[in-house]
């Protein structure tokens, strides 16, 4: 079981063989997919097809896994008939190649659909090397898909205690860590350090690199950090933050043991795995 979703990539990009485009002759193994939602076999299995029998859309390329070529084909909407689910819950049920797939596959279809022109002149752009590039045949500019850096942070204080936050449209007793966008010229430590200081007014000083996550929702990766608190007295700032609050170990497992604080699933987002990484192990109890 992975730690956490798309927590590695496990197959083979092949980029090489992107401008090629002899790879569709190569009889690839297709998903079918439409933003962030893939064809299914009764749910927790991913649907794949030969190139021939998917509905028309635009092909991309993913690579090899194991030897063998792998395609996704993107459509506006996957056909009911193909029984589509949100990748964000299917992951957890899947094996992690084919999470790995995924998201790859995801990503490109999120992009594919969010930039059909070109930012520079606002003509129609031309999709190459196997879905990997958007090229502009008036001004001649290439565009390639971005990621956008954000971070994800448990901070703890001097005493071990978690740190731990709800949104406000979150339900109450929903809570999780920190989390932020890397702004233009702030390297990721300091991201970490703004972010705290602004949703909750704690000053943090050492940063240290966790673990990072890709979360193509629709384009970001999640870097994780642990941050240790120099200050422990928190103001919310009502905007993004609703509530805060410290904890023990001891106490969170209470809490999980009465259902009375309710932490991200296991297995999908980084933030959960930060929390248990601190904790020591699995959480008792009923999260949802």
């Amino acid at each position: 079981m992975s730690r956490f979703a798309f927590d590695r990539a496990h197959h083979d990009r092949a980029a090489l063989l992107r401008p090629d485009e002899a790879w569709r002759e190569r009889d690839p193994r297709v998903m079918v997919l439409g933003g962030e939602h893939v064809a299914t076999i009764a749910g927790p299995a991913l649907r794949w097809m030969d190139m021939a029998d998917a509905p028309e859309g635009q092909a991309v390329w993913l690579g090899e896994l194991d030897g063998r070529p792998h395609a996704a084909v993107v459509v506006d909407r996957v056909p009911q008939e193909l029984e589509p689910v949100s990748l964000r819950m299917l992951a957890p049920m899947l094996e992690a190649d084919e999470m790995s797939l995924a998201v790859h596959a995801v990503a490109m279809a999120r992009w594919l659909a969010a930039t059909p022109f070109c930012p520079r002149c606002g003509a129609r752009t031309e999709v190459r090397s196997g879905g990997h590039l958007r090229h502009c045949p008036s001004c001649g500019a290439s565009h390639f898909p971005r990621t956008d850096p954000a971070v994800i942070m448990l901070i703890t204080d001097a005493d071990d205690r978690a740190l731990l936050a709800r949104n406000p449209q979150w339900p109450e007793g929903r809570f999780s860590t920190l989390a932020g966008f890397v702004e233009p010229g702030e390297n990721l430590e300091d991201t970490v350090r703004r972010e705290t200081h602004e949703e909750v007014g704690i000053t943090v000083g050492e940063v240290t690199y966790a673990a990072s996550q890709p979360w193509p929702f629709p384009a970001s990766i999640m870097i994780g950090f642990f941050g240790r608190a120099e200050t422990t007295e928190f103001t919310v700032d009502a905007h993004e933050i609703a509530e805060a609050q410290w904890v023990t170990r001891e106490e969170l497992t209470a809490y999980g043991e009465a259902g009375t604080l309710v932490l991200p699933p296991p297995y999908v987002s980084i933030s959960r795995w930060l929390i248990e990484t601190w904790h020591g192990g699995e959480i008792p109890g009923r999260w949802t």
